[in-house]
């Protein structure tokens, strides 16, 4: 009964600071009921209709990206990494077993039991000591300090899952906006090409007219000019190219002539799909930033229970079953087995603040987690309706685009008519010809950017959600 005083003592001092963990409010922010710049005829449509997935270009680089990117290698060893802790957070709640052997040998003065033993007793100063245990080891974790533990290893897991997902999203969005870029690049250069071919019919006309002595030769060269104009437009897409190949290099892994090869491939004209309809809420579970942010913040929260459980006592149960003998012949006898059985109960009594000390810094942990939740939360609801508004910004200056070049090309047109009866001269003409051959470049611009915000738009609706994407 003596015996048992102790450890009630230290269960009743324990007991003086066990309690909660503190509390910590986390309400979900509040979220307006729809986005301001979406569009008031939103469809139901998919979200990956966003990408330009019927150019053969970013089907090809997407696959060949997401088979062996670098962020995505880096992105999958972090999730082996959670997965890792995980499993050691589960597994430090099964008992442990382990086995050992050992061999001492060890020599002795036996003048320490005294000069005169009975007649016929010797000891021998040379002993060797044989065994062989086993041991078992077991927590049963009565707080619950393992159990938050693991709880907050799989969030992390969940975390790193997500950020694996976020990094997938930025990579196909890139992969597709460069890949626009490229196209844009192309009709841009197909514009300037047909202005170039106008410049040059024009130079042609005025050299004829020179020739003939009814015009004046600064027509020509203003005609040349014009010429000499696009062809410098015409190069300077070269350093563009140049960008773009060597990003997509840095994005998917391949080289330079793979991309190139890539697109080569011809590819049909981009449509502007709708901008889907989605709500502020949605984002909440589709935005893998989100996500990821959510998981953190349900890790230090089990870490802060972890941290509180660290208040109780810890008992431990241990037992271990061997073979001890003092001979090797003898160690499989009857007489050669030993065995032991044990529990033990840890508690704190004074520890002068530490265990609070670290309930404090979890707690601020969890506030700090709540407080990136929160700014994740709301840089996804700045992402969306930046998007939005940029999706119906870029289809209005597309179509005022393409009003602009027909009107131009008809102003071109009238112009050229009245130039050959007489009515006009060659200034007007060439004036409306430039003007007509700058909007073309124009229309290919815009059409680019209105493309571009429907890839932002895709990435910031959350692009491929979380389940599409394997962790293994």
């Amino acid at each position: 009964m003596r015996r048992t005083w102790p450890l009630l003592a230290a269960a009743a001092l324990s007991a003086c600071v066990a309690g909660p963990p503190p509390e910590i409010a986390t309400p979900v922010p509040d979220l307006p009921e729809g986005f301001a710049y979406a569009p008031e005829a939103s469809v139901s449509a998919a979200l990956d209709s966003l990408l330009p997935t019927s150019d053969p270009a970013f089907t090809d680089l997407a696959a060949l990206a997401l088979a062996d990117a670098p962020t995505l290698a880096q992105a999958a060893a972090r999730i082996d990494a959670a997965r890792a802790g995980a499993d050691r957070a589960g597994a430090q709640r099964l008992p442990e077993i382990g086995a050992n052997a050992n061999v001492t040998a060890s020599r002795i003065n036996t003048a320490q039991f005294g000069g005169a033993l009975p007649p016929g007793v010797s000891i021998d100063p040379n002993q060797v000591q044989y065994g062989a245990n086993l041991t078992f080891a077991f927590d049963p974790d009565l707080f619950g300090r393992l159990r938050a533990q693991e709880r907050a290893a799989v969030a992390r897991l969940d975390a790193a899952t997500f950020d694996a997902v976020a990094v997938r999203n930025a990579l196909l969005a890139e992969i597709a906006s460069s890949v626009i870029d490229w196209r844009t690049l192309e009709a841009r250069e197909a514009a300037l090409r047909e202005d170039l071919a106008a410049a040059e019919a024009l130079a042609r006309l005025a050299g004829v007219r020179e020739r003939a002595g009814i015009a004046p030769g600064f027509d020509r060269v203003r005609a040349e000019s014009a010429a000499e104009a696009s062809l410098s437009r015409i190069a300077a897409l070269a350093s563009e190219r140049a960008r773009l190949s060597g990003r997509l290099v840095t994005l998917t892994g391949l080289s330079a002539q793979r991309v190139l090869a890539l697109l080569e491939q011809p590819a049909p004209l981009y449509a502007e799909p709708a901008a889907p309809a989605s709500l502020p809420s949605d984002l909440l579970a589709n935005r893998p930033d989100v996500l990821a942010a959510s998981a953190v913040l349900a890790a230090e929260d089990a870490e802060l229970a972890a941290a509180a459980a660290r208040r109780f006592p810890q008992f431990t149960l241990s037992a271990a079953l061997g073979l001890l003998a003092f001979d090797l012949g003898d160690l499989f006898d009857d007489d050669a087995v030993v065995g032991s059985v044990g529990g033990s109960l840890l508690a704190p009594l004074l520890d002068f603040g530490r265990i609070e000390a670290e309930i404090d810094g979890a707690a601020a942990e969890k506030r700090l987690a709540f407080a990136q939740y929160r700014g994740a939360v709301f840089t996804a609801l700045g992402d969306a309706e930046t998007a939005y508004g940029l999706v119906a910004a870029a289809d209005a200056e597309l179509a005022a685009a393409e009003r602009e070049r027909a009107a131009a090309d008809r102003a071109a047109s009238i112009a050229n008519t009245r130039f050959e009866a007489g009515l006009s001269n060659f200034l007007t003409v060439l004036e409306a010809r430039r003007a007509a051959d700058a909007s073309g470049e124009r229309v290919a611009a815009a059409q680019g950017r209105a493309m571009r915000a429907r890839v932002l738009l895709w990435r910031a609706l959350g692009g491929t959600p979380a389940e599409a994407t394997p962790q293994d």
